[in-house]
């Protein structure tokens, strides 16, 4: 099959009932894949921080929501949230600050923001690619559910 391709930048989300192979690159940044088992279609945001915090404008950039819009999307265009199932990916620790410590630790706040929104949301997380010290290229199937997923060293993010 001929997918139609979206690349997906950060602070952004995409959601189609038409299939679409959608691909993003994730360093400390969180994907969360949505899909919908009954209607088989999905949706994928890409965000960078874990919340927001009511000063500037409340973009997907924030993981908080980036999540909440990627869900209203997925019932605007037909699903209701318990056929939905969530794929996690990304949130790795790729910067050393002084002793290979990170002291923001950006990463791990934004997988735990999927992880709690997701839960309250009453979504399951059926699999999930997250942490560690590499980034990840991402390619989404919006038809299937499939993600498909690599490692990537520093010099190719």
């Amino acid at each position: 099959m001929e997918y139609a391709q979206h690349f997906l930048y950060p602070s952004s989300l995409f959601a189609s009932r038409e299939p679409y192979v959608v691909k993003t690159v994730l360093g400390s940044c969180v994907a969360v894949c949505l899909w919908d088992k009954r209607l088989h279609f999905g949706g994928i945001n890409h965000y960078m921080l874990p919340t927001w915090n009511g000063t500037d404008l409340a973009s997907p950039k924030y993981g908080n929501i980036a999540i909440e819009k990627l869900i209203e999307k997925m019932r605007s265009l037909g699903s209701r949230v318990e056929d939905i199932q969530a794929k996690v990916f990304g949130g790795g620790e790729l910067l050393d600050v002084g002793g290979g410590k990170s002291t923001t630790m950006i990463g791990e706040r934004n997988i735990a923001i999927a992880k709690l929104l997701l839960e309250q949301n009453k979504i399951p997380i059926i699999s999930s690619s997250v942490a560690g010290k590499r980034g990840r290229k991402i390619l989404f199937f919006t038809d299937t559910g499939e993600v498909r997923h690599k490692f990537l060293d520093k010099r190719e993010l």
